[in-house]
């Protein structure tokens, strides 16, 4: 795996050696008629447009010369040329050239908006649809760390649409996207995002004690648990419609109270290893994520969640990054009730047609009983 990944981050910077050979000035008006603005921000701009020789439509993304380098440009585009196979990542069309103002590359459009914006406030998003989501983000996550990267930036102005149901989505966006392994500015930004391993940036950059010209850069690792993290943030808002904080320090509220359940729950998983005191194997498993909760009590800001998908985002939101959980163990919490009225609701159905099998049970005894005695059995 080690040697795939460095494979795979040499190869990019030969392509992006390469591809700065080829770069063509274009004039976008002579190749593109363009249609709307789908997004913009301090990367700069994405446009719908469409080819005018080809008729057909995509996404442009301009990157403005005077704030990206052409070497951060040509890896964005170059990684989703080659390496975003997956279904559900955004691949580059082959389409790249400069402007005198932009660095400009065509990508898969999406046509009906971004994740956020079918997020309703305080509500989210169907149950039913937050684990198709999340299904198809596992696999496209899991894809780009076995190639060796990890995404960086991972949120729902990211994630595209191609319904409207959500059927399919592509993440995009792969600007801070890195190789496993590097050493990148531990920048510390206000996000429920981003991951607690990098409040000591924040706390340095705050500090006025040290002269502002004796500070000394922060250097953090790029490793998979970022990912999780942010994937762990991301279930939260789309089941809720809100953020289980908003930014994950020590000072934080909503993350103090959080980490403050974790460590219990941390403790009790301690002794419950150290004391044999049931056989796990008479209780299913949901069983024991309930009896867990019962005693532990999540944070109030997860009132409303179940244990199923307590249990997965207590994996993802490890605190400590080495014991996040992999964007792959998302699959197994996939098909049960990550609400706790989803979750009554089909304990309920389950007493129904229980009930309802135990009555067939009891006529079907009393209409042999009665067969034997027509036959003269006793």
């Amino acid at each position: 795996m080690l040697q795939i990944q460095a494979t795979a981050a040499k190869e990019l910077d030969e392509l992006c050696f390469l591809s700065a050979q080829s770069m063509s000035s274009l004039n976008v008006s002579q190749h593109f008629q363009m249609v709307k603005l789908l997004g913009e921000g301090s990367y700069g701009k994405v446009m719908l447009a469409v080819h005018k020789k080809q008729g057909t439509p995509m996404a442009l993304k301009f990157s403005p010369r005077k704030s990206t380098s052409l070497t951060s440009f040509l890896r964005e585009y170059n990684l989703s040329l080659c390496y975003c196979t997956h279904p559900s990542l955004t691949r580059a069309l082959g389409i790249f050239f400069s402007t005198p103002s932009y660095y400009v590359f065509a990508q898969q459009a999406g046509l009906y908006g971004d994740l956020y914006s079918v997020i309703v406030s305080e509500v989210g998003v169907d149950e039913h649809c937050v684990q198709r989501v999340m299904s198809q983000l596992s696999g496209a996550v899991t894809h780009l760390h076995s190639l060796g990267f990890v995404h960086r930036d991972i949120k729902p102005e990211n994630i595209f649409l191609c319904d409207r149901s959500c059927s399919w989505v592509k993440l995009g966006d792969f600007g801070l996207t890195r190789a496993i392994g590097t050493t990148v500015r531990a920048v510390w930004y206000e996000s429920p995002f981003c991951t607690p391993e990098v409040e000591i940036a924040k706390e340095e950059r705050q500090s006025e004690e040290i002269e502002e010209e004796e500070k000394e850069d922060i250097w953090i690792t790029v490793e998979p648990s970022i990912d999780s993290w942010a994937l762990g943030v991301l279930i939260y808002c789309l089941l809720t419609g809100c953020f289980p904080w908003e930014e994950s320090t020590h000072d934080d509220r909503g993350y103090h109270k959080y980490k403050a359940w974790f460590d219990r729950e941390a403790e009790k998983e301690d002794k419950t290893r150290k004391v044999e005191w049931r056989d796990k194997e008479d209780f299913d498993g949901y069983t024991i994520m309930e009896e867990n909760q019962r005693d532990n009590p999540p944070p109030s800001q997860f009132e409303g969640l179940s244990p199923l998908v307590m249990t997965l985002l207590k994996e993802l939101l490890h605190p400590e990054p080495k014991h996040r959980g992999s964007p792959e163990e998302i699959l197994s919490y996939l098909g049960g009730p990550w609400l706790v009225q989803t979750a009554r609701e089909e304990k309920r159905k389950a007493e129904e047609a229980e009930n309802e099998a135990k009555k067939i049970r009891e006529k079907g005894g009393v209409e042999e009983e009665i067969l034997r005695e027509g036959r003269g059995e006793r």
